[in-house]
């Protein structure tokens, strides 16, 4: 399967909101195998077990299908459209458990990233807030400010630590984020940006880091300083966009 990629289907009652999430997943995973299939074959509001069956066919490469789906009885559909699957290929679709919107582009990402299906299932399942963000926990949220860029940087070694100065007009919004978690995903070792996993686009989108933001980005593995230098790069570029 050297090449191939986990393929990732949209499912809604709505023809306009699957090409729609299509579309937004598409703006930070332009290569990943994204298929819309939603509403009716005749255009109304409802799923479709033959548009649901083909954009499984479609998405297959080879390496996995993550199926997602807006309401309870899309899920039926999709699970009605992986019944009449062989078992093959049915080993290798799974119906996500994750908010369609948010889990969708996680799960896009972590597709366009070349992780396996278990990784893009649980990227999308991340949205449920199983992961906790600094908000969800409680916790209170990194400060912009260089007094909580000093402090996160004090927490990891200083030679496997960098500091960066957020250049995007918009900030670390959601295309810029995903270049990150892309290049953070290249790296066996866990980076954080901020304290928070780097290979985690819910949660570094949710840092709402604006421009003049500091990045922190840090490494307690040995061997991840070329993953900091990487990041801090990309970030001093402006992640494409300055």
């Amino acid at each position: 399967m050297a090449g191939q990629r986990v393929g990732v289907v949209f499912v809604s009652h709505s023809d306009s909101i699957a090409r729609g999430l299509v579309e937004l997943a598409g703006q930070m995973a332009p290569t990943a195998t994204l298929v819309a299939a939603g509403g009716t074959d005749d255009g109304r509001i409802g799923t479709s077990f033959e548009k649901v069956s083909a954009g499984i066919a479609e998405a297959d490469a080879g390496a996995g299908v993550a199926v997602l789906c807006d309401l309870g009885s899309a899920i039926l559909t999709a699970e009605t459209a992986l019944d009449f699957l062989d078992d093959e290929q049915r080993e290798r679709v799974r119906i996500v458990d994750a908010p369609l919107v948010e889990g969708g582009v996680a799960a896009a990402v972590a597709a366009e990233a070349g992780d396996d299906l278990d990784a893009v299932v649980a990227a999308a399942e991340s949205a449920r807030g199983g992961e906790a963000s600094p908000a969800a926990s409680g916790a209170p949220a990194p400060a912009q400010g260089s007094d909580a860029a000093d402090r996160a940087g004090s927490e990891a070694s200083a030679a496997l630590s960098r500091t960066v100065t957020l250049v995007n007009a918009d900030g670390l919004h959601a295309r810029p984020a995903a270049e990150l978690v892309k290049l953070a995903a290249t790296f066996p070792q866990k980076v954080t940006v901020n304290g928070v996993d780097a290979k985690s686009l819910l949660a570094i989108m949710a840092l709402g880091l604006t421009k003049g933001a500091e990045l922190v980005i840090a490494t307690e593995d040995p061997g991840g300083d070329e993953a900091v230098q990487a990041i801090a790069a990309l970030a001093e570029s402006g992640f494409g966009e300055a």
